[in-house]
């Protein structure tokens, strides 16, 4: 319960901080390289003088502290009352300064830390008992940030334990239950993008759309992948140098980074990218062809600052935008349902968790009648991101947070 309400409030003010970002560049486009240099600037001192173990998705940390859960030392440093606060307040700075970031994989980081906090109290509990509820609390925290219980618990058995265990899942299913039950009772009953309209079957011809979404989705969201874990061998040797030593000025450049690119693709790149995606599925605004390059961009570069923020919502809009692509070569397809495809296709090459992928942009947009070439999508997308890169979050896991793991295990 008390998962689902900070999911709730978290949401809610990720909302207020991003449209107060808007309000204020509205009209006067130069405020940008004010507000969101200073915010960059101020999120990355926090990050790394008060809240270390809260940066990034959120994800790599719970799956490390899955994989070492007799490690205290590591239990303690990304978890706690301490990150819950950094994760919070941090990635809101970062949402009021407009950096492409998104609240769904932080809430996977506050379920978890919160369920880690809450079981101090119960006077039995065990290292079993506590990855249980670790497991638990990140399934509940992605099931209340999307309004998708079931790709909440699909999500903690596929991409965080990575295994199947009765009594395991039964934690986890009670918990989303309650989780759910209280965004519900907050939030009301609600699709994360609205209900998609497609026809209700496809000529045998959509095949072609459906494999070029998942071709592109993959090689992309592979490109994704490999630049996030081999940074060392793009981003220029001064920006590593002050990256190291001079994380205020590193920071400083990745503000004016991001308000760049605001700035020059017309306020597109802003934010997590779901008021994009959702006007393109509804049909109410087009996208700029160029829109997945400058949004995969600018979601690279805010990744890079090292402050709390996901990579979910940000992943989904800009599978979106490649739809726009797929739809120039195959005009009598339908656009949502190319979208569909797409969000798919690319959120399952980034994670390579091919079966969460299609559960949560099905239950987010109620797309049963996608079901099929989703699930395509999904697995084709996910086998060409495998050849090129590690799935993303246990890698970052590995090389981040649990060195001795051997990630080949995950």
């Amino acid at each position: 319960m008390v998962v689902g309400l900070v999911a709730v409030w978290y949401a809610r003010w990720s909302t207020d901080a991003y449209q107060m970002f808007i309000r204020a560049i509205a009209g006067r486009p130069w405020v940008a390289f004010v507000i969101t240099p200073v915010l960059t600037v101020l999120a990355v001192f926090l990050t790394r003088k008060w809240f270390g173990g809260s940066e990034g998705s959120g994800i790599p940390q719970v799956i490390a502290a899955l994989q070492a859960p007799q490690d205290r030392a590591l239990i303690s440093r990304l978890f706690g009352l301490r990150v819950i606060v950094g994760k919070i307040v941090v990635s809101l700075l970062g949402l009021l300064g407009g950096l492409t970031i998104g609240r769904e994989g932080p809430t996977v980081h506050l379920g978890a830390a919160i369920m880690n906090e809450l079981q101090r109290f119960y006077p039995h509990h065990t290292p079993q008992l506590e990855r249980q509820l670790l497991l638990a609390g990140a399934a509940a925290g992605l099931s209340a940030a999307f309004n998708t219980p079931l790709a909440g618990i699909i999500f903690a058995i596929e991409e965080l334990a990575r295994d199947f265990n009765s009594n395991l899942n039964s934690t986890v299913i009670i918990t989303v239950v309650f989780s759910g039950l209280t965004s519900l009772a907050l939030a009301g009953d609600y699709l994360y993008f609205g209900q998609l309209n497609v026809p209700q079957s496809f000529h045998l011809a959509f095949v072609q759309p459906v494999m070029v979404a998942a071709i592109l989705s993959g090689l992309l969201g592979a490109a994704f992948n490999w630049t996030l874990l081999n940074w060392t061998a793009w981003m220029p040797k001064i920006l590593q140098t002050w990256r190291m030593n001079s994380p205020l000025r590193y920071a400083l450049v990745i503000g004016l980074m991001i308000a760049t690119l605001g700035t020059l693709t017309s306020n597109a790149t802003w934010g997590s990218g779901y008021d994009q995606a959702r006007q393109l599925l509804d049909g109410t605004h087009a996208l700029s062809q160029t829109y997945p390059l400058t949004k995969w961009a600018s979601l690279v570069i805010s990744y890079m600052a090292g402050i709390p923020g996901g990579l979910f919502s940000p992943s989904l809009s800009i599978g979106a935008g490649l739809a726009q692509w797929v739809h120039a070569l195959f005009i009598w397809a339908p656009l949502p349902a190319l979208i569909a495809l797409c969000m798919t296709g690319y959120l399952s090459a980034v994670t390579q968790s091919p079966i969460t992928s299609f559960v949560i942009v099905l239950e987010m947009t109620n797309g049963s009648n996608m079901v099929i070439p989703m699930m395509a999508s999904a697995l084709v997308a996910s086998r060409i991101s495998a050849l090129f890169t590690p799935p993303l979050y246990h890698a970052l896991a590995h090389k981040n947070y649990a060195s001795k793991l051997d990630c080949s295990k995950a």
